[in-house]
C-alpha cells in the first residue's frame, strides 16, 4: 500500500512517454530512488495508460524503468506514515489494478529490481521481458504487509500455488534466470537488448495482429481464470460468431492470401 503523500518538489515528470511508431514506451522515472512508487507516479502512469487506450495511433504499450531499477516498490517515505493514515488517505481515485483493464497489449521490460508494488505492476502486464540481472521480490511479508492488490490471485496463476506461497511467504528475491525458469517471465534477454527486444515484440503485435482480437483475447484470459471449461467454450462461441460478422476476419484472410501485411482497424473509443 501507499498513503497520500505531499507533492514531490521535483519538477520533472515521474513517467516519461516516447512514441516508437504504434508502440508507446512508458518509463518510470525516479532513478535516484530506483523508481519507487508514489501517488504522483501512479497518477501519471495511469493517465498515460488511459490516454493510450483511447489513442487509435497507439496499439501496444511497453513499460520499463529508468536507471538501474524497474520499480523498488512503494516509497518508504509513504510507508512510514501508513499506521496513522485514514481510509480516505489510503484510497486512490482509480483502482490499483487499472493496468489490467487496458485493452491494448501491455509489455513489461524489467531492467532491475521489481519489488513489492513494483512486482505487482509487472504482473499487471500481459507479457514480461527481463534480463538475467533483473530481481523480483514480493517483499510484503518483510514489511509487515499482505499480498496486496491481487498479487496472490495473479502470482499463483503464473507460477503455481506452491511457488506463489514460497515467494509471498519468504519475500525472497528471484533473479531473471529463476524468474524465467518458473514462468514468472516469458522472455529472458540480455540487458543491453532488453528494451529493444520488448519494443520489437510489441511492434510486431501492432503490425500483425487485430486490435479487436487482442482486446477480446485479453478479456477472455481474465474472465476464463474463473470460468469452467464449458463456460469458456460457450463464451468463445459467442465471440467467434461476432468475429465472423466483423471486418477484421476478411482483412486477415485477404492479407494472408495476398501475402501482404494486414491493415486492421483501430479499436473504437470505450463507451462511457
Amino acid at each position: 500500500m501507499t498513503t497520500t503523500s505531499p507533492e514531490e518538489t521535483r519538477s520533472e515528470p515521474t513517467v516519461l512517454s516516447e512514441r516508437r511508431g504504434a508502440v508507446l514506451v512508458l518509463t518510470l522515472h525516479r532513478p535516484e530512488r530506483l523508481n519507487a512508487w508514489t501517488n504522483a507516479m501512479e497518477d501519471e502512469y495511469f493517465a498515460a495508460l488511459l490516454a493510450a487506450d483511447e489513442d487509435p495511433d497507439v496499439r501496444a504499450v511497453v513499460v520499463t524503468g529508468a536507471g538501474r531499477g524497474f520499480c523498488a516498490g512503494a516509497d518508504m517515505g509513504d510507508l512510514a506514515g501508513a499506521a496513522d493514515a485514514t481510509d480516505a488517505e489510503i484510497d486512490r481515485p482509480l483502482p490499483r489494478h487499472l493496468p489490467l483493464t487496458l485493452r491494448k497489449p501491455l509489455v513489461a521490460a524489467v531492467n532491475g529490481a521489481a519489488a513489492g508494488l513494483g512486482m505487482v505492476e509487472t504482473l499487471y502486464c500481459d507479457v514480461r521481458f527481463a534480463s538475467p540481472d533483473a530481481v523480483f521480490l514480493t517483499a510484503f511479508s518483510r514489511r509487515g504487509l499482505v499480498a496486496e492488490y491481487g498479487m496472490a490471485w495473479l502470482l499463483q496463476r503464473l507460477v503455481g500455488p506452491g511457488r506463489a506461497a514460497d515467494l509471498l511467504l519468504s519475500g525472497r528475491s528471484v533473479d531473471g534466470d529463476e524468474a524465467h525458469r518458473i514462468g514468472l517471465v516469458e522472455h529472458l534477454v540480455r540487458a543491453d537488448e532488453l528494451l529493444e527486444r520488448a519494443v520489437a515484440y510489441a511492434a510486431d503485435l501492432t503490425t500483425s495482429c487485430s486490435p479487436w482480437s487482442m482486446a477480446t483475447i485479453k478479456s477472455q484470459l481474465l474472465l476464463d481464470a474463473e470460468r469452467s471449461f464449458a463456460e469458456s467454450v460457450q463464451a468463445a462461441d459467442v465471440l467467434m460468431r461476432e468475429s465472423f460478422r466483423g471486418s477484421d476476419i476478411a482483412e486477415g484472410v485477404a492479407s494472408f492470401t495476398e501475402r501482404r501485411p494486414p491493415v486492421f482497424a483501430p479499436l473504437p473509443r470505450k463507451e462511457i
